[in-house]
């Protein structure tokens, strides 16, 4: 396949790809020490739901999240959680299990895994 751009992700994995993407991640949350206790149990669903609209319309899919959220403001939305790089590395390292089980396309894969870890860094907000 040739290279591919990040707004064609949505083309390749459809809505699908990216629900059985945050499905896969969400599964490991509420059992995981450091991350689990972020997200309220109440909620999971709400998290999974704004997760994936933002996913879909961030790479070339329907514009959902935008639409009935406004701008991502991700530092913003982020804030009121403690993200040093331990989360920030858990994160990542779960978001990484969730690529492999849905096993997309490399194209695909070698796009998501930076972006994840980029955007991951991004949202640190405590250094110690």
């Amino acid at each position: 396949m040739a290279e591919i751009a990040e707004a064609d992700i949505y083309s390749i994995i459809g809505a699908d790809g990216f629900q059985r993407l945050v499905v896969a991640f969400y599964r490991q949350v509420p059992v995981d020490d450091l991350l689990g206790p972020m997200y309220p149990a109440d909620d999971l669903e709400g998290a999974e739901y704004r997760l994936r609209g933002f996913l879909i319309g961030r790479f070339g899919g329907p514009q959902t999240y935008i639409e009935e959220r406004g701008h991502p403001a991700l530092r913003m939305r982020h804030a009121p959680y403690e993200l040093n790089i331990a989360a920030r590395n858990r994160w990542v390292e779960i978001m990484d299990r969730a690529l492999d089980e849905v096993a997309f396309a490399p194209e695909v894969d070698q796009l998501l895994r930076p972006f994840f870890a980029q955007t991951a860094t991004f949202l640190i907000n405590r250094w110690e």
